[in-house]
């Protein structure tokens, strides 16, 4: 298994893994659309790859994962700069190897090196794989995003 840089030859490749990470999400609560997504997608990659912001896992010259990050550069100034896991997806035939932990120290390692004083990401709330493998990295819950539909009774 080898981490690296992505290329502008990887788009397609990261694209395809973004629609399948973006199916997976649904599962648990996303709202993303997969392939409703794929231009605003290819758009994003093209443009973290300006930046060396993607990285993708490897296992016998085949992508099995990536990963894309990037520094928070929000309206209000905060205490610390906030670097962003974006995005991180393995195929599932290639879970539990150590590759998810390996692209999330290189997104780790790069968000370090580009100045962030915290790392931050988002999972679903139903996400229980997903949580559990960020707290066995040290991550905890910093801040709750609460929803409900409006076609709701309190409305």
């Amino acid at each position: 298994m080898e981490i690296s840089p992505a290329t502008t030859d990887d788009v397609d490749a990261i694209v395809d893994l973004w629609v399948e990470l973006a199916r997976d999400q649904q599962a648990v609560g996303s709202h993303l659309l997969a392939e409703g997504n794929r231009p605003a997608v290819r758009e994003a990659v093209a443009q973290r790859l300006v930046t060396d912001d993607v990285f993708l896992a490897t296992v016998d010259d085949a992508i099995v994962g990536f990963v894309m990050v990037t520094i928070e550069r929000g309206r209000y100034r905060q205490s610390v700069t906030r670097g962003l896991v974006e995005n991180i997806f393995v195929e599932p035939a290639y879970r539990d190897a150590g590759i998810g932990g390996a692209l999330l120290r290189r997104a780790e390692r790069a968000l370090t090196d580009a100045g962030a004083d915290v790392v931050s990401l988002e999972v679903m709330a139903d996400n229980d794989a997903a949580r559990r493998f960020y707290a066995d990295h040290g991550y905890a819950p910093h801040r709750v995003t609460l929803e409900k539909p409006t076609e709701n009774d309190t409305l």
